[in-house]
C-alpha cells in the first residue's frame, strides 16, 4: 500500500490511546489522510488495512464509513475506497451549505447561550492562539463553532453543521499551511464571538457567513490555480 512505513508510524502512535479497534483505526486513517501521509486517490484496500492495524476486517470497514461520512473517503463501484480528493469545486461546495447552514443554528442558538458557553468559546479562541498544530487547529476550530450552534435544539440540523465541520477540516488545514490563513481567521472568530456576547442575532450571523465565505472563496480560488 501507498505510503507504508507513513501509516506504521501513525498507527503505532495511535494504538494505545482507544478502547475500541473501530475507534483507533479512524483516528489514526483521520490523520494520515489529513497530513497527507496517504494523498486523495490512494486505494484503501481492507485486506491491506487490517492486517497494517492488526485487526479483523469489521472494524476496518466501519471506520471507512465514518471516514466517508466526514468526506475523507469516497467508494466507488470498481475501485473500492480511495481517500476523497480535494478539489476546487468541493471546497466551494462545503462552504456554500456551511454558508447556509451555520448562520440558521447560530441565530436559534444565540439566545439560549449562556455564560458559560461564551466563555468556553473564549477559551478556544485563546487555545486557537497558541497552537502550532494545524491538525489540532482544526480540532478546536470546530468545538469553538459547535459551541456556538449547540443551544439550537435542533439536532438534525446539528449533525448536518458538524458533518461539514469535518469535511471542512482538511480544507482548512491546508489553508493554515498553505496561506497563512491562521491570523484572519481568528480575528473573524474574535468578531463573531464579540456579537454573540452583545446579542445581536443579525450581526452574529452576518459575521459567520463572511467567515465561512471569505475562507471560501481564498481556498478555491487558490485550488483552481494551482489545478490550471
Amino acid at each position: 500500500m501507498t505510503h507504508a512505513p507513513d501509516l506504521t508510524a501513525l498507527i503505532e502512535r495511535n494504538r494505545p490511546r482507544f478502547r475500541t479497534a473501530t475507534e483507533f483505526v479512524e483516528a489514526a486513517m483521520r490523520e494520515a489522510i489529513l497530513s497527507g501521509a496517504l494523498p486523495g486517490g490512494a486505494p484503501l484496500r481492507q485486506e491491506e488495512l487490517a492486517t497494517a492495524f492488526g485487526v479483523s476486517r469489521m472494524p476496518v470497514r466501519e471506520a471507512l464509513r465514518q471516514l466517508e461520512a466526514r468526506a475523507l473517503v469516497e467508494f466507488h463501484p470498481h475501485r473500492g475506497a480511495v481517500v476523497a480528493e480535494i478539489s476546487a469545486g468541493d471546497s466551494a461546495d462545503i462552504g456554500a451549505i456551511r454558508a447556509a447552514l451555520e448562520p440558521a443554528a447560530l441565530r436559534l442558538s444565540l439566545p439560549r447561550l449562556s455564560t458559560a458557553d461564551l466563555a468556553l468559546a473564549e477559551e478556544l479562541i485563546a487555545e486557537m492562539d497558541a497552537e502550532a498544530d494545524p491538525g489540532r487547529m482544526g480540532e478546536l476550530n470546530r468545538r469553538f463553532h459547535m459551541t456556538l450552534y449547540a443551544r439550537a435544539g435542533r439536532p438534525r440540523l446539528l449533525a448536518l453543521v458538524e458533518q461539514h465541520l469535518a469535511a471542512a477540516d482538511r480544507y482548512l488545514r491546508f489553508q493554515f499551511a498553505a496561506l497563512g490563513y491562521h491570523p484572519r481567521s481568528q480575528d473573524e472568530h474574535r468578531a463573531l464571538l464579540a456579537a454573540c456576547r452583545a446579542g445581536d442575532a443579525a450581526a452574529a450571523c452576518k459575521a459567520v457567513i463572511e467567515h465561512v465565505t471569505a475562507a471560501e472563496e481564498q481556498l478555491t480560488a487558490f485550488l483552481s490555480g494551482r489545478k490550471g
